[in-house]
């Protein structure tokens, strides 16, 4: 299941990117807006400027604003950076791959090969959508 971090992390990154002047917008305009809570909304675009999407401006006129266009934020990475491993179960995780302890042969095993595909698919619609194609709902 999705995290609300995630969840709130999308939404956030989508307000910002519709934005048409792409000026700094202040977190209380994106937290009023997407119905948010402030402190953890707070959390959440701390994450997301630590990990190069977003920049920041204090003072009069401060806020967030993304650093790339929307165009290039892959949801691929968004989900890396705000949930984890897309991945399922960790034996077919391609970045954070771990052996299942109670299986003694990967290739032999159904639940293996299952992930396999349910990562593959869920990584092909998340590297096909991009933040722009979210905020057109071209997905």
């Amino acid at each position: 299941m999705l995290s609300k971090k995630t969840k709130y992390g999308i939404k956030a990154l989508t307000y910002l990117a519709r934005q048409h002047n792409k000026s700094p917008v202040q977190i209380a305009t994106i937290s009023k807006s997407e119905n948010i809570s402030l402190k953890f909304l707070e959390s959440i675009l701390l994450t997301l400027r630590k990990t190069g999407f977003l920049g920041s401006k204090k003072g009069k006129g401060g806020g967030y604003y993304l650093l790339k266009h929307p165009s290039e934020i892959q949801m691929t990475a968004v989900m890396r950076v705000l949930e984890g491993p897309i991945a399922m179960v960790p034996c077919v995780s391609l970045n954070f791959y771990e052996k299942c302890d109670d299986c003694p042969d990967e290739n032999a095993c159904t639940v293996h090969n299952l992930m396999i595909q349910v990562r593959d698919s869920t990584l092909q619609i998340f590297k096909n959508t991009t933040l722009e194609s979210l905020t057109k709902n071209e997905f």
